[in-house]
């Protein structure tokens, strides 16, 4: 049995998909039983947390599953985001030893090996190394900038234009959420890795630059579309603009800059490079 957080979103939504496809029993964590009534319906269990925080109650719903799927999800209105994330992966890391589960996949980012200048990925830094002192075996997905991450400027492209924080020419690597979902549920059907830790660095089918989603987009809404580059100076007052906490959009900034100098990037050694398969203008076509 193997149990999955975060099936109200994206990428866990996809690992429960997947593997109850495989046919194997899957126990889904949700917030509320409303939430989790769908994936009743689909024959998975459903087990209520009223947060990850809750270490008993997430090391209860760990309980003999052969292995979890486990994230950090965010709150984008923290007063102090980097403090609450670290109190969150203390939890799971607790709840991991208390429940004995063997093998943990664990969503992290690229740039995931760097302590700090990479802004919010910072937190599953933290993550990497608070889990590695668990006695699971695990394995960590740092997915590439997710190609989801577009959504809030798509509407702009109607336009013709794209708003950016990346510079139009700097291609990066980019990923959907449903090759994260995936590449997590692969990994947990393969079982344990034979490591202590493994790693995938995991990337889209290909590198992308603003001005290549730009084009993008423009194909799909019939206009051309210009990149509208932003410095990173105006990260925070764009961000606060739209609710979210300083705290937040201060580290949006330095993650931003940490895209421009290199720094969110791959490490490269021990690791494995996979790149999904999902074809980006698939996924940006739901947001125009």
């Amino acid at each position: 049995m193997f149990v999955v957080a975060g099936v109200t979103g994206n990428t866990g939504s996809v690992v429960a998909e997947t593997l109850l496809a495989a046919g194997k029993k899957v126990r889904v964590l949700v917030r509320d039983s409303a939430k989790g009534a769908p994936w009743q319906a689909k024959g998975a269990e459903v087990r209520v947390l009223a947060s990850l925080d809750d270490e008993a109650a997430l090391a209860s719903a760990l309980e003999g599953a052969e292995g979890a799927y486990l994230l950090s999800p965010p709150d984008v209105g923290a007063a102090d985001f980097l403090a609450q994330r670290r109190a969150t992966v203390d939890a799971i890391a607790a709840a991991i030893d208390r429940s004995n589960v063997a093998h943990v996949v664990f969503l992290s980012s690229i740039g995931g090996q760097h302590e700090g200048g990479t802004g919010p990925i910072r937190t599953v830094h933290y993550g990497e190394q608070r889990l590695a002192k668990t006695k699971a075996k695990l394995t960590f997905v740092r997915a590439a900038y997710f190609l989801e991450n577009w959504a809030a400027v798509a509407p702009a492209t109607k336009g013709g234009k794209l708003p950016s924080f990346i510079r139009a020419d700097q291609a990066i690597p980019m990923v959907g959420t449903r090759d994260i979902g995936a590449v997590a549920a692969r990994a947990l059907l393969e079982g344990p890795p034979a490591s202590r830790i493994d790693i995938i660095e995991l990337a889209g089918s290909r590198d992308l630059s603003p001005r290549d989603v730009a084009a993008i987009f423009g194909s799909l809404v019939g206009t051309q579309v210009e990149v509208q580059e932003a410095p990173t100076s105006a990260v925070v007052p764009t961000f606060t603009g739209f609710g979210i906490s300083s705290s937040v959009a201060g580290l949006f900034e330095e993650m931003y800059e940490g895209i421009a100098n290199g720094k969110v990037a791959w490490e490269g050694t021990n690791v494995r490079a996979v790149r999904g398969t999902v074809d980006p203008a698939s996924v940006l076509r739901a947001f125009v």
